[in-house]
């Protein structure tokens, strides 16, 4: 048997027991989660939470007070949960750490000499990289990964920079600091960054998303070259964690993968990096543009605003591993509480669509199908001309 060969065979075993391993981790950390998962009764329950405070702001007379009370009370009767937040924030690490044991399985599956190795293996690459981009990113900039600064910082830069491609601080300053605090208020958090309007629907929705591997390297070079001079520090750090990601993308294709050609390992990066961003634009516009927009000076309270301008999509099994269920079936729980953690915002959805619908608020959802449909029919409305300002009656 040839060195190469033999060379193969041990990446293929060794790829066989991490993704064994990674099962066991699963299976070993949902268990742990379970125990992690206290029952709580009466009213302490939410003693350190702002879900009461921020809930109970939708009250407009003693009436409603004391409706909206009902069900917190109830709710406070029974068996909670709390998780206990530097092991929830384990268990993210982790789950997200076994996710990524796709990445070896698919440098092992691109390098064989197979057509269907090679999807599979392109598969397999592009669900690790959605997953590091999307998902991890995006707890990055919420600091749901680690209690530490430090750590939180660097998790922050790995993702954002070294694996998106995209400046961490402007991330945060854009998402955390003004999607979801001023979310659907027009001119500041209304998705407006989505918007394209000179381009025709079925380009928009269905082609133009394949250009992001382009757009986003070109959208970050444009906003360093706007950066004042004093922050120049920051700027070539940026640069070198950006070309660190790219380079290192390229250079495992190329010589770990053993591609024959530097342009085929070049198709193969493009490829694993566009093959999420058709439903990446997607989700980003179907759970905001098309519902309420508020004027900045006449803005409801924050559980009225998030129940009228947030909106939760079905499960997708795929989009909730890449994305993450705070990007997807609970968007809505996440808007109303962002320090909680992605699998924390599944285990209060129950709780916390009871609550708006006994409050009389929306807790709007749609399956991914119907909000496809629906974009496409009304595009001009909806990602073309200025949204109206929604005036809510009734409510303050």
């Amino acid at each position: 048997m040839s060195k190469s060969s033999k060379a193969l065979n041990f990446v293929h075993s060794a790829t066989i027991v991490l993704i064994n391993l990674r099962t066991l981790i699963k299976l070993r950390t949902l268990i742990k989660l379970r125990t992690l998962i206290k029952p709580h009764c009466g009213p302490n329950r939410y003693r350190n939470d702002r879900w009461r405070r921020s809930a109970c702001r939708c009250e407009g007379s003693s009436s409603s007070r004391a409706s909206c009370s009902v069900p917190l009370q109830a709710a406070g009767s029974g068996d909670g949960t709390r998780l206990e937040g530097s092991r929830v924030k384990l268990f993210e690490r982790v789950l997200c750490a076994s996710d990524g044991v796709a990445s070896p399985a698919g440098l092992v599956l691109v390098s064989l000499d197979s057509l269907a190795a090679l999807l599979l293996g392109c598969g397999c690459l592009a669900v690790t990289h959605a997953l590091f981009t999307v998902k991890a990113t995006h707890l990055a900039s919420h600091n749901s990964l680690a209690d530490s600064r430090l750590w939180s910082r660097v998790w922050c830069l790995f993702f954002i920079e070294v694996c998106g491609c995209f400046p961490a601080d402007v991330a945060v300053e854009e998402h955390v600091k003004v999607h979801h605090a001023y979310t659907n208020v027009l001119g500041l958090g209304d998705s407006s960054t989505w918007r394209a309007p000179f381009l025709p629907r079925f380009v928009y929705l269905f082609l133009a998303p394949l250009a992001l591997p382009f757009i986003t390297p070109a959208v970050t070079l444009g906003l360093l070259l706007k950066r004042p001079a004093s922050s120049w520090c920051s700027s070539v750090r940026t640069l070198a964690l950006c070309a660190l990601g790219l380079g290192a993308h390229f250079c495992w294709l190329r010589f770990a993968c053993g591609f024959s050609s530097a342009a085929t390992a070049a198709a193969c990066m493009y490829t694993s990096r566009a093959a999420f961003a058709i439903p990446y634009i997607h989700v980003n516009v179907f759970q905001h543009l098309g519902l309420a927009m508020f004027a900045r000076d006449s803005c409801p309270r924050r559980l009225v605003q998030m129940a009228h301008g947030v909106l939760n999509l079905h499960r997708v099994p795929v989009l909730d591993v890449c994305f993450g269920h705070s990007l997807i079936s609970c968007h809505v729980e996440h808007h109303l509480f962002p320090a909680l953690s992605d699998h924390m915002c599944l285990q209060i959805k129950p709780l916390v669509s009871s609550y708006l619908k006994s409050c009389g608020q929306p807790y709007q959802e749609a399956s991914y199908s119907n909000r496809l449909r629906l974009f496409v029919e009304k595009y001009d409305e909806f990602l073309v001309h200025l949204p109206p300002v929604t005036h809510l009656a009734g409510l303050q």
